[in-house]
């Protein structure tokens, strides 16, 4: 009888582990809380470190055709004044692809759909599970219980299992940032791929998909909790004096398409990413900040990675102490990077310090500038068996 898994969470980070180790052979059951993921409707930018992971996994072809590569856009100032200008083209030559953009809905569709059917188990919450062995994890799902060689925690930021398993960390933490996102119900006549405009402490920014309509988002230096009553309106009212097309982006959405969630991250990096048979993967292990659109892509290198150490080390054991000795080290140094970045970044609201970074992205050269993204997108995945 072959090896068997349970993946709590049926995001991306766990649904790619799942293809992963059905790809080694392993019997694998998703088990998600909800009917439809949350943030189903939102948008996401893949860079090379995460689409060669998912070629890796055998679904970067599918994901391809359903994306919209970045080539055109780049940084602005709410007036319109360019800061940086994107170069997809050389990045593509760099990585050899640029950064794809697709929505999150067809990206959790193609992953589910390269699981074999009756995998994923929606509305199924793991409510409890106890290490019975050394090589035995029981799970259980109200009146179910499965019995595992290894458990996968990919049940986001706020996982139960990491906090039953390390109690004494502090938990994630609100980053001071909300992040309002949607998009558009129909196509847009936009001049380029992808934007990111910078005000004091707010950040606009698009992605335009395969079809014309696009992802847009606003980062707001809010209080945790807070609500609008009417978000769209607030967006507006707050982004009305912006350049084009921002105002043009909102208005061509619907009021009940507006997502809104605090930004939070896991700030105090975690002591280890596996306790015996159970391992946390994606956000569950270290949810960052959306400031290098690294997080998804972080979630896929961490399924490839334990894909390969499963397919190729002698004992579950030894895989799982390399999983967490390659994982750790870099997905949380891309968290503190990230968090670095949004304090260099939007979250500037000093008008000396805008001048002074405003001025130093307008004066840095564009292949320096492709030089400091190579850092994080120039990932290569290890073997698969």
């Amino acid at each position: 009888m072959g090896k068997t898994a349970v993946v709590v969470g049926g995001g991306i980070g766990g649904l790619a582990a799942a293809i992963g180790l059905h790809r080694i052979g392993w019997q694998v059951t998703v088990l998600e809380r909800t009917s439809t993921l949350e943030d189903a409707g939102a948008g996401i930018s893949l860079a090379a470190n995460g689409l060669r992971a998912l070629d890796a996994l055998g679904v970067g072809g599918p994901v391809r055709e359903a994306s919209r590569g970045q080539y055109s856009g780049g940084t602005r100032t709410p007036r319109g004044g360019w800061l940086t200008r994107m170069d997809g083209a050389a990045l593509e030559e760099a990585v050899g692809t640029p950064i794809m953009g697709i929505p999150r809905s067809a990206l959790h569709r193609l992953l589910r759909a390269s699981l074999p059917a009756g995998t994923l188990v929606n509305d199924r919450a793991a409510d409890r599970f106890e290490q019975t062995g050394p090589a035995t994890v029981r799970v259980g799902s109200g009146a179910t219980v499965l019995e595992a060689d290894l458990v996968v925690a990919a049940d986001g930021i706020g996982s139960t299992i990491r906090g039953r398993l390390f109690p004494h960390h502090p938990g994630p933490v609100h980053s001071g940032q909300a992040v309002l996102r949607a998009i558009t119900a129909h196509a847009m006549d936009l001049r380029t791929d992808f934007e990111l405009t910078w005000g004091r402490g707010t950040e606009f920014g698009h992605i335009a998909f395969p079809d014309g309509t696009a992802e847009w988002h606003a980062v707001l230096t809010l209080p945790a909790g807070t609500r609008f009553p009417d978000p769209l309106a607030e967006l507006r009212r707050r982004f009305r004096t912006w350049h084009d097309p921002i105002p043009a982006l909102l208005d061509a959405t619907r009021p009940e398409a507006v997502l809104h969630h605090d930004v939070n991250e896991l700030r105090t990096p975690l002591p280890s990413y596996t306790a015996g048979r159970i391992i946390l993967l994606g956000d569950a292990a270290h949810a960052m900040t959306p400031h290098l659109g690294q997080g998804a892509c972080q979630a896929l290198e961490d399924a490839v990675v334990l894909t390969a150490a499963l397919g190729t080390e002698s004992t579950v054991e030894a895989a799982l102490a390399r999983y967490d000795a390659e994982r750790r080290p870099r997905s949380q140094a891309v968290a503190g990077a990230a968090r670095q970045a949004g304090k260099l970044g939007h979250q500037l609201s000093h008008p000396v310090a805008v001048t002074l970074r405003n001025t130093a992205m307008r004066l840095t050269p564009s292949r320096v500038a492709t030089r400091m993204v190579l850092r994080h997108h120039a990932w290569a995945p290890p073997s698969l068996p």
